[in-house]
């Protein structure tokens, strides 16, 4: 066999798949790879066998022997195993149960109006300031940030600093600042559950405080969990979905001349991007068999959603962004029963963002090349840095 494929893959645009990574695709679904901290793993970038292994128990985050198994990255979260590899599935049930409740269509419903005056809110202030503008800080970044803060019941006036904590949590370079901003977000949440112990509201935190046999502990770490997922990944959505968009003048265009499109157009936003950051970590919970391909137990298993959205079996002319195109079928949420809980919320988010503008801002266009904008490198999420825009 072949030497393993260096990851990261270098990506030079944001709205495509890496070209190694498209090479390696052509070759089948599965391959030999070598993470960033030096562990070798396996690729999977088939859509057919990403989505499958994406619902498939023979895989899991927790592995049996945690301080020797291979990582992804150094952040203290993400760049590895997470969980115990005995209870696992229970305990992700548990915190599914805990959780749904308050994710439900019916209650996030509710919510839709409220994340609408934000964005009108945020546009406001965009029109104000006048063009040129930077719509990664002044709608990308606020708007998840405020819905978040809202849901959960987290003060917004805190947000600076409980987001140099989860940057730090997410760093993949670091292990000792991620750490370090792991142990901060979670010394914050404590705080918080502690102050709605005693002086509860009418959200999130407040609800599982009163939940019976939730300990503070438990609510601290669920709530700060739902804290940097309910924000971060949303803020980089948005931001490379405004890219896709303004990167190809007539979808923009198509978009500000039938509003209806927005639903659609938001589906093709989440498939578009061509994420090079190696996908969803698993480990084998037992011996297994992918596509002919044995993988042992306990080894790493990289299940690459944005290759797999970017499957040409599945979506034809894959690099290509058209927002009249059947999305339905991207894997950017996960699949089966990890699938991302805060979906139908980030959904609600985009469609509020992409109608305001399209309405509002019917001229919008890049105010610098692709070839300029530059991508995080030093986070689990990546995104771009700044958007800068004319209209």
């Amino acid at each position: 066999m072949s030497a393993p494929v260096q990851l990261p893959f270098e990506q030079v645009d944001p709205l495509r798949v890496a070209p190694q990574l498209r090479e390696l695709q052509s070759q089948g679904p599965v391959h030999r790879v070598r993470t960033a901290t030096g562990d070798e793993a396996w690729l999977v970038t088939g859509h057919a066998q990403v989505r499958r292994l994406l619902d498939d128990d023979r895989l899991g985050r927790a592995h049996p022997a945690p301080e020797t198994a291979a990582r992804t990255g150094e952040s203290a979260l993400f760049g590895g195993p997470l969980g115990n590899f005995v209870t696992e599935k229970s305990d992700h049930a548990r915190m599914r149960s805990l959780l749904q409740p308050h994710f439900s269509p019916k209650h996030l419903r509710a919510l839709r109006p409220r994340v609408e005056a934000l964005t009108a809110r945020l546009s406001d202030e965009l029109a104000e300031q006048g063009p040129p503008a930077d719509l990664h800080a002044a709608v990308a970044v606020p708007l998840p940030i405020l819905v978040i803060c809202e849901l959960l019941g987290v003060p917004y006036e805190d947000r600076d600093q409980f987001r140099a904590w989860t940057n730090d949590a997410a760093n993949i370079r670091d292990r000792a600042r991620s750490e370090q901003g792991l142990g901060e977000l979670f010394a914050y949440g404590q705080k918080l559950v502690a102050r709605k112990r005693t002086d509860p509201g009418d959200d999130v935190i407040s609800r599982l405080c009163a939940t019976e046999g939730v300990s503070d502990v438990e609510a601290a770490g669920m709530s700060m969990a739902l804290l940097f997922a309910g924000h971060e990944t949303t803020v980089v959505q948005i931001a490379l979905g405004a890219l896709a968009l303004l990167a190809n003048p007539d979808q923009w265009q198509n978009l500000v001349n039938d509003p209806t499109l927005v639903p659609n157009a938001v589906e093709e936003m989440l498939r578009a991007p061509g994420k090079g950051g190696g996908g969803i970590p698993r480990y084998a919970r037992t011996n297994l068999e992918i596509d002919g391909v044995i993988i042992q137990a306990g080894e790493l298993v990289l299940l690459d959603n944005g290759a797999a959205n970017h499957d040409p079996a599945v979506f034809a002319d894959p690099d290509q962004v058209d927002i009249t195109r059947s999305s339905a079928a991207h894997l950017t949420f996960g699949h089966g029963a990890r699938y991302c809980i805060g979906a139908p919320l980030a959904r609600i988010e985009l469609q509020a963002v992409f109608t305001q503008l399209a309405a509002r801002f019917p001229t919008l266009r890049l105010a610098v090349g692709v070839e300029e904008l530059t991508m995080r490198r030093d986070v689990l999420t990546g995104g771009l840095t700044a958007l800068p825009v004319q209209w």
